[in-house]
């Protein structure tokens, strides 16, 4: 019996000693395996450590821009202002509206007269007058004669007064000459001469003529205002001839105003070829 018993004692050491055997290698295996896996994890540097991986830098590369770069001919273009139309000329066909038109009314003329009766000779204001007068325009065709025709949008004919009294003014633009059928050579020649006394200008219904040859070297003078003169010069107190002399008007003399189908306001002033008369009316007449 008590050798039963030391057997029973002996096993019991050798299986605590196993015991402690055992728990010493499964301490040594968890200690290296930690150890193990520290290592590992120390040889990647400290700085990279859980750190994404740096982006990788292409070399630059040239793009083509996208909007083209403009030669000097582009250029020149784009900058260069559009040409601005020209205003189209007056039709002159709408003036024919007016051919054969007459216009009936009054003119208010005011007529300054002077003389070279002073001491010295020099010229001086010897009268001044103021009246009114029956006046009648007439626009028609532009005149021809031979193969010229009067380059004025109409033919304008003003009469204000009897021709044959003092006081009387008379605007013709245009009138036709006869002349001999042969030139000084005995050359065949057309007779009818075209002479154009004023330049006239009519838009928008606005006339804006100008006389620009009176033709007193032809002695044709048809624009004309009929004045008294003295029958002695500086001697007015000795009497005037009667019917009045006709003095023909200087150039530039000028009428204008408003002027269309039904109505004609025009003012008109002026003086005379021999300096002695100037003058200024206004006209109001009615189309009929």
């Amino acid at each position: 019996m008590t050798r039963v018993r030391e057997v029973s004692g002996s096993t019991r050491s050798r299986a605590a000693a196993a015991l402690c055997a055992g728990l010493l290698v499964a301490a040594l295996t968890g200690c290296g395996g930690g150890e193990e896996k520290s290592a590992g994890a120390s040889t990647a540097p400290a700085g990279t450590t859980g750190s994404a991986p740096p982006p990788v830098t292409s070399p630059p590369v040239d793009t083509p821009s996208a909007v083209e770069t403009p030669t000097t001919e582009d250029t020149a273009t784009a900058s260069s202002p559009e040409p601005e139309e020209e205003p189209v000329a007056e039709d002159a066909s709408d003036a024919s509206a007016l051919w054969g038109t007459r216009y009936s009314g009054t003119a208010e003329v005011s007529v300054d007269v002077y003389d070279f009766c002073a001491s010295d000779g020099s010229r001086r204001l010897a009268d001044s007058q103021s009246y009114s007068l029956d006046a009648t325009l007439d626009l028609g065709r532009p005149r021809s004669a031979g193969d010229e025709t009067e380059d004025n949008p109409f033919s304008l004919l003003f009469a204000a007064g009897d021709p044959a009294k003092s006081g009387a003014v008379s605007f013709w633009s245009s009138a036709v000459g006869t002349a001999s059928s042969e030139d000084l050579a005995g050359n065949s020649r057309d007779p009818q001469t075209l002479l154009t006394y004023w330049d006239v200008g009519w838009a928008d219904g606005e006339l804006d003529a100008r006389l620009t040859d009176p033709h007193t070297a032809q002695a044709v003078a048809l624009n004309l205002l009929n004045w008294a003169s003295p029958v002695v010069a500086c001697r007015a107190d000795l009497g005037l001839l009667p019917g009045g002399s006709p003095h023909p008007l200087a150039v530039d003399t000028t009428f204008s105003g408003q002027l269309d189908s039904s109505t004609a306001s025009l003012t008109a002033e002026g003086d005379s070829t021999d300096s002695l008369i100037e003058f200024r009316f206004e006209f109001d007449g009615t189309a009929s």
